[in-house]
């Protein structure tokens, strides 16, 4: 794992929470993008080479609304940045951890993404994250 990709943060509301986060870091997010395929809205912030992901559930459905009835908002998920997901999952399932799905999905931001079960990693929901390159092709 190469560095701290993002940290995602559940919010209720973007138009509530985006507004406090352009405040607390003095700038505005450089990107909002739903993906339809997670029932979820997301808002960038670049926080140095990091970035912090507000989440919004865009249906009952999503587990991000599922996380906020049972825990309210706040941290979600912390995203390390790897260069090789397929590589990176085998490398984890070695060592015992419990992947949620058996091979990358797109994600928001250009990323290939695979999350690791919270219950194999002490509660924190784990998100691998991988540049979508030009050349390579994910349907």
């Amino acid at each position: 794992m190469d560095k701290i990709e993002h940290i995602g943060i559940a919010v209720k509301s973007l138009k509530d929470a985006a507004p406090l986060y352009e405040r607390l870091l003095g700038y505005k997010s450089y990107k909002k993008e739903e993906i339809a395929s997670e029932n979820v809205v997301t808002e960038f912030f670049k926080v140095g080479e990091s970035k912090i992901e507000l989440l919004e559930a865009s249906s009952a459905e999503s587990a991000i609304n599922g996380f906020i009835e049972k825990r309210g908002e706040g941290i979600h998920h912390i995203a390390f940045a790897v260069d090789d997901i397929v590589k990176e999952m085998a490398r984890l399932k070695s060592e015992g951890f419990q992947l949620l799905s058996d091979n990358p999905k797109r994600g928001a931001d250009n990323k290939l993404v695979c999350f690791v079960h919270p219950k194999s990693s002490h509660g924190v929901l784990i998100e691998l994250c991988q540049e979508i390159k030009q050349s390579e092709f994910l349907p």
